[in-house]
């Protein structure tokens, strides 16, 4: 399968993420992180299992592994409870955008051509025109300053770093992706035990956490790995401004948001931005 194919599999799933992580905010965020990473883990247990030496790999590997899917989440979920979700949602999805800008200064024989800025810059203006097509501060309905954006800035951030780094450390197979996600669901599950209040989960709370774990923070993550090992991460990561775009629709139907037109423009400046990534020559 390509690259292109395997990136969109994970960022249709990812886009399902903001609408979960709303749905399930009143759970403690080192809960609910832990829970789903595990879950997430799982379907990568019985391939480990039938060969152990999937699960090798050196420690720095496992360490950006596991600060990339536990950082990012636990980020996430904080703004998500601190800020306007939408808002968070979108500023969380800067990750694609700084993917595409840092390739270069983290991987050898990356050059960023002005064709990559353009795509950049389109997919930064879709992004930041469904941020301010809610209005100014003085219109009914707009939002102002909220702490929870500094969380999702800083997700953003994590993931693309994250992402790169991947890029850069010794070949290791997808399947260990699911060990990331198991150390980081332990690792989450003992802060929760030692900083959080204990609760009771639902029945409805379980069914959304084994969605959310076994989706955008199980199957995605397999395929996005995949997709960049095979695939350019530049060309991918401004595919990735997709994902604002249909994770904002799915919050503004789940959360009963008004469908404003400022939307209709994003979602045509980050289509732009990704038809410009994907022409654009890759190699220095």
């Amino acid at each position: 399968m390509s690259a292109r194919l395997l990136a969109l599999g994970a960022i249709l799933l990812w886009a399902t993420l903001a609408a979960l992580g709303v749905a399930l905010a009143h759970l403690p965020p080192f809960l609910l992180t832990g829970l789903a990473l595990l879950l997430g883990s799982v379907p990568s247990w019985f391939w480990a299992a039938r060969r152990p030496s999937l699960w090798r790999v050196p420690a720095g590997t496992l360490g950006i592994g596991v600060a990339g899917l536990f950082g990012y989440h636990f980020l996430l979920f904080i703004a998500l409870r601190h800020a306007p979700p939408v808002e968070a949602n979108l500023v969380n999805y800067l990750w694609p955008l700084l993917i595409v800008l840092l390739a270069p200064v983290l991987l050898p024989g990356m050059a960023l051509r002005p064709g990559h800025l353009l795509a950049a810059f389109c997919g930064f203006a879709g992004a930041a025109l469904a941020i301010l097509g809610r209005g100014t501060a003085g219109d009914a309905g707009a939002v102002g300053w909220a702490w929870g954006y500094l969380p999702a800035l800083g997700s953003a951030l994590l993931w693309a770093v994250y992402s790169l780094l991947t890029r850069r450390v010794p070949p290791f197979p997808t399947v260990a992706v699911g060990l990331f996600g198991l150390v980081s669901g332990v690792l989450a599950l003992l802060c929760h035990a030692l900083l959080e209040s204990p609760v009771v989960l639902a029945s409805r709370d379980w069914a959304l956490v084994a969605v959310m774990g076994l989706g955008p923070l199980g199957a995605a993550f397999f395929l996005w790995d995949a997709a960049l090992k095979r695939g350019d991460p530049r060309q991918i990561g401004v595919l990735s401004y997709l994902t604002p775009v249909l994770s904002t629709l799915m919050l503004v139907a789940t959360t009963g948001e008004p469908l404003r037109w400022s939307l209709a423009g994003a979602a045509l400046l980050v289509t732009a931005g990704a038809v410009i990534a994907s022409r654009v020559r890759s190699t220095a």
